[in-house]
């Protein structure tokens, strides 16, 4: 959502409650996630200042969708692989008559004439006008100008009320609590404004991208010999058993999210292929270019490059001659997160519950000099059948309701027919490189704050939303070879894992994570993790994640992360894809019920070595069966393919 000339400073608000005026029982709605660093408050914002409000409707039926997402996705339901049409998907959630009607009404009795209230085309949103004062009296709060050591000056509340009646009926309200922490996008002074911009600029978090321990490659492996030094794509055949030239390539899709500025460069791509894959040489992603996304080539180093040199290589590898889709988001102005991918997915995403959030998405057009001035990128790409998305962010840093509304957005994914008719999407996030702590290792005080003195296991998202598959990382341990068992991932990075602090567990994990902590109970106190036993757990699986030679910048180096086992993993689904549609069938999407089913247990090799450090501790074991370091294991695709052919 743009908030247009009236908070031209790219402005958003602190909000502190105010008395009650009216007779309604407000209780508090939200709260903002993260107080804001180098912002100051400067003064209370005019009281004639008039703001855009949108109100986001609870969708209806939202407690069905996993039950809905369980029938076309687990192995033993009757109705496997009957997705829904997005038509289909529009109507089953869309707000009801009483929701929208109680939102309606509350605002009319507050004292917006009714032709001040606008109704989205989907029914998701209600717009109105209002001004300062009207917006702090409806929400019992107060908004705040906050100003920049720049002096840039923005909006925001620190949190906000509706009646009590009212709560239930209304899941997100903007602008109120979001705040920029990233500097508006005409701060000029680049190594500052490095520092607030989105997932793909560098040095902001280390989730950023993949790791390396600088050690250069100056002759390219030519056996299996040395694997535990030095992972290729024939150590990962060898190692998960990949072996499947595919056939089907004309139908099957697979899409790597890139978020600019990181890009890959054709050079590099070439120098990889020239070692380890010559007929691919030339060989080029299908660039999909949304909100201006671009594989920009001024910015060059590991930083930008390494990312998607990594996933384009070893995905090119492993699928060859599989064709695959670059989702490259955001210009290069202002960059791009997690739910402009998602708009362009899904074009009533875009405004589902008023629209993305400045405070953490690309706001399009971009008026900005060089930024992309077209309308948002807006369901442009029926979704690939293998998403892999290397990127993440700690799930403190995000309020609960942006968490969740992009959430059910993923599990609508999973479960739509595509437009060839066939099945859902399978999506994968790698599971974050530093073990139970967040970016940079910092983890949450006791009020729930990211701190580098805090305690308290800090657990990724997106990868922590149960209708994606988190996916951690293993290594070849040193002096072993692929014949013996890998280990949790020990070297440079720390596979992610732990248990979400915002989404429940799943029914398909429920046994696998009782079984945990029944059997191999943390010895963590219960402050210190989400230990209800309820919460949903990460990753669901893994793959090798360290020593992979990628070619970047004109050089072979050494890479570690769950960004190398994302991108493996997809390839492999893609592999067995080709399989299902060649027989005729259709892709697997949503994959999390099948593999923790006991049918498929044989088929991935179980971790019970190493661990996840972090917040002071030695993490979580990997042990016999799920576990929050590698989940269910690492695949063996020549025992996966007849499972999965086998399925209607």
């Amino acid at each position: 959502m743009r908030l247009s000339a009236v908070l031209s400073a790219l402005a958003l608000a602190v909000c502190v409650s105010a008395g009650p005026t009216r007779r309604w029982n407000h209780v508090v709605h939200e709260k903002r996630a993260m107080e804001p660093k180098r912002w100051l408050p400067t003064r209370r914002l005019e009281a004639d200042r008039v703001l855009p409000m949108r109100f986001g409707l609870t969708q209806q039926n939202l407690h069905k969708l996993e039950e809905m997402l369980m029938a076309v996705s687990h192995p033993e339901s009757p109705t496997y692989g009957q997705h829904y049409t997005p038509k289909e998907v529009i109507d089953i959630f869309a707000p009801s008559d009483e929701t929208t009607n109680a939102v309606k009404d509350w605002l009319m009795e507050f004292g917006f004439a009714p032709e001040r209230l606008r109704l989205s085309l989907n029914k998701g949103w209600i717009e109105v006008n209002a001004t300062t004062a009207e917006a702090e009296e409806l929400l019992q709060t107060e908004y705040h100008v906050y100003t920049h050591e720049s002096g840039i000056e923005q909006i925001s509340c620190h949190s906000y009320s509706v009646p009590e009646h009212v709560r239930e009926h209304v899941d997100i309200i903007q602008p109120t609590v979001h705040f920029a922490h990233r500097l508006p996008r005409d701060f000029t002074n680049r190594q500052q404004k490095r520092d607030f911009q989105r997932l793909g600029m560098p040095g902001i978090s280390s989730h950023s991208g993949p790791k390396t321990n600088g050690v250069k490659v100056l002759a390219a492996p030519s056996d299996l010999s040395t694997c535990d030094e030095m992972i290729t794509p024939d150590c990962l055949r060898a190692l998960y058993s990949i072996d499947r030239t595919p056939v089907a390539t004309d139908k099957n899709t697979f899409g790597i999210s890139e978020f600019t500025p990181q890009a890959f460069l054709a050079a590099d791509l070439d120098l990889f292929f020239g070692n380890f894959s010559p007929g691919q040489v030339g060989t080029r992603p299908k660039l999909i270019s949304i909100d201006g996304g671009t594989a920009q080539t001024e910015d060059q180093s590991f930083d930008f490059n390494g990312e998607s040199d990594l996933d384009l290589e070893y995905a090119f590898a492993l699928t060859n001659p599989q064709p695959l889709l670059l989702l490259q988001a955001g210009d290069l102005v202002e960059g791009a997160s997690f739910n402009n991918l998602l708009d362009a997915l899904d074009a009533s995403f875009c405004t589902f519950e008023g629209g993305d959030n400045p405070e953490f998405d690309g706001i399009y057009p971009d008026r900005e000099r060089g930024g992309f001035d077209h309308p948002e990128s807006c369901g442009i790409i029926a979704p690939p059948f293998v998403i892999s998305t290397s990127y993440g962010q700690d799930e403190a840093s995000v309020t609960l309701a942006y968490a969740q509304r992009q959430c059910t957005e993923y599990g609508k994914v999973c479960f739509l027919r595509t437009c060839l008719g066939m099945l859902g999407t399978t999506i994968l996030y790698s599971s974050g490189d530093d073990g139970v702590a967040g970016g940079d290792g910092e983890c949450l005080s006791t009020r729930g704050q990211e701190s580098e003195s805090g305690t308290t296991f800090n657990p990724d998202f997106p990868v922590s939303c149960p209708f994606v598959t988190g996916v951690g990382a293993t290594q070849v341990n040193p002096g072993s070879t692929v014949n013996d068992p890998e280990s949790a991932c020990m070297q440079v990075i720390f596979s992610g894992g732990g248990f979400s602090n915002f989404f429940e567990l799943p029914s398909y994990q429920a046994e696998a994570v009782t079984n945990f902590l029944t059997n191999h109970p943390p010895p963590f106190p219960s402050t210190q993790f989400n230990s209800s036993g309820k919460a949903r757990g990460l990753p669901d699986l893994s793959a090798n994640g360290a020593n992979y030679v990628v070619g970047v910048d004109g050089e072979l180096e050494l890479v570690f992360g769950t960004s190398c086992s994302s991108p493996v993993t997809g390839s492999i689904i893609t592999l067995i894809n080709d399989a299902r549609i060649a027989a005729g069938k259709g892709p697997v999407g949503f994959i999390n019920p099948a593999i923790y089913t006991a049918s498929f247990q044989s088929a991935f090799h179980d971790i019970t070595t190493g661990s996840n450090p972090g917040c002071g501790t030695i993490g979580f074991n990997a042990t016999e069966g799920w576990d929050p370091v590698t989940g269910v294991g690492t695949p063996n695709m020549t025992a996966l393919l007849p499972l999965f052919l086998a399925l209607p």
